[in-house]
């Protein structure tokens, strides 16, 4: 038997209409903030993703799925959607005549090899927003509470955890600062912390291994090595946050995973129960990204939510997501010629905006009595030849068990009465 590979799933039944009622949410949300969707391929050339995250990333030295296609082309599966927005942006030269900053959001399947695990799979769904063009405090604002938003609209209890990563001329000040600090105790971190120690140092202050270790508690915190101009753009953006009444607390060890990030980075967390949960979700600026892939100096500024773990703690937080697996209208019938009356009305129903359903199986009566109800068939629509001969049908309520013949071409009109 072929089976789903490692660390994908298959999603079916009320799961896929949970999954839908939200998309829904989170997309009427983005259309409100005048944001709109855009789609990328599924895989990019794998320099997109190596220039973008960082050779030396975990991301890329551990977790994409490379490829040669036969045309001898190294592409990568995508594993997060800001590279392929950017890569987007700059191909169609919408930086061209930028008279307002370009709001786009997405939810599309990404790939990673990691360990499967409660809410983390190899195959996953990713949704994100991109505002590129903008260098305003407002629009870090405004992706922050647009995030913040979709948590309080879906019933979770979120909080933003906040960190300001400063210019490149803070960053680089508390680099060294930083680095001086860790190299006496390199040897007490884990083998990703020592070899992060390297590439990238700021990355060992959220290590899972080491993050709780009192060396890192101890280590200089990056507010002590901002410019002036870094420490007023972080006053000011609190002080909106404040004004916005958005739930945030500050992390001085919070850095995200990506080096592309400058001055604010952010991520959400869920209280559920009176217990945070992981980040499942987060975000940041990056205003050297788009010049990174060869395209001018353009700021921007975005967020990614796990759609697969924000599923989990709706979940384990016992929202209650409104799905209807119901159908309005279940036909039934036993002849031949009834049944190619079943199928028209079903057709003109069903076109009309009434969920139908009707037997493809063979069942006799019985059996059909027994699906409408597995259905929860509001309205039982029963054919027989004799009464098709006037154009009439039984129309059934299988609540009250009311019965009344109704001529087919008045069967939309009665039922949109009674629904």
């Amino acid at each position: 038997m072929i089976t789903k590979p490692k660390g994908t799933y298959d999603v079916y039944g009320l799961d896929a209409k949970k999954r839908e009622y939200v998309n829904e949410i989170i997309k009427g949300i983005c259309q409100k903030y005048n944001f709109v969707n855009v789609e990328t391929p599924i895989f990019e050339d794998s320099s997109l993703f190596h220039r973008s995250a960082g050779e030396t990333s975990d991301l890329v030295s551990k977790e994409t799925y490379d490829f040669k296609d036969r045309g001898d082309r190294n592409l990568t599966l995508r594993p997060e959607g800001t590279a392929g927005i950017v890569r987007w942006f700059i191909e169609n030269k919408l930086y061209g005549n930028m008279t307002e900053p370009v709001k786009v959001y997405y939810n599309e399947k990404m790939y990673r090899y990691e360990r499967p695990q409660s809410g983390r799979n190899r195959e996953f769904t990713q949704f994100g927003v991109e505002m590129i063009g903008s260098d305003d405090i407002a629009s870090d604002v405004e992706v922050i509470s647009l995030c913040y938003n979709i948590f309080n609209l879906l019933g979770l209890d979120a909080v933003i955890k906040i960190n300001t990563l400063g210019d490149r001329e803070s960053r680089e000040k508390y680099h060294d600062a930083l680095t001086n600090y860790l190299k006496p105790h390199i040897k007490d971190l884990c083998e990703d912390c020592q070899r992060r120690f390297e590439t990238n140092p700021l990355r060992i202050l959220d290590c899972k291994i080491d993050g709780d270790k009192v060396i890192i508690k101890n280590a200089p915190k990056i507010a002590d090595y901002l410019n002036e101009e870094s420490l007023n753009r972080y006053n000011k953006l609190k002080e909106e946050l404040d004004l916005l009444e958005i739930n945030y607390e500050e992390n001085t060890n919070l850095v995200r995973g990506l080096d592309y990030y400058n001055h604010v980075v952010f991520e959400i967390n869920v209280n559920i129960d009176g217990i945070d949960t992981l980040a499942i979700g987060g975000g940041g600026r990056y205003n050297n990204l788009v010049e990174s892939l060869d395209g001018p100096s353009v700021p921007a500024v975005g967020f990614a939510i796990g759609f697969d773990r924000l599923m989990m703690c709706l979940d384990m937080a016992h929202v209650n997501i409104p799905v209807n697996n119901d159908v309005d209208v279940y036909i039934m019938y036993v002849s031949d010629t009834e049944k190619d009356t079943a199928l028209y009305i079903a057709q003109n129903l069903r076109l009309n905006g009434f969920t139908t359903e009707m037997d493809y199986l063979g069942k006799g009566l019985k059996g059909q009595f027994k699906a409408a109800d597995r259905f929860n068939a509001k309205y039982l629509v029963i054919l027989n030849d004799k009464d098709l001969e006037d154009m009439m049908v039984n129309v059934k309520d299988n609540v009250t068990k009311e019965e009344e013949k109704v001529n087919i071409n008045d069967l939309s009109d009665y039922l949109d009465m009674k629904l």
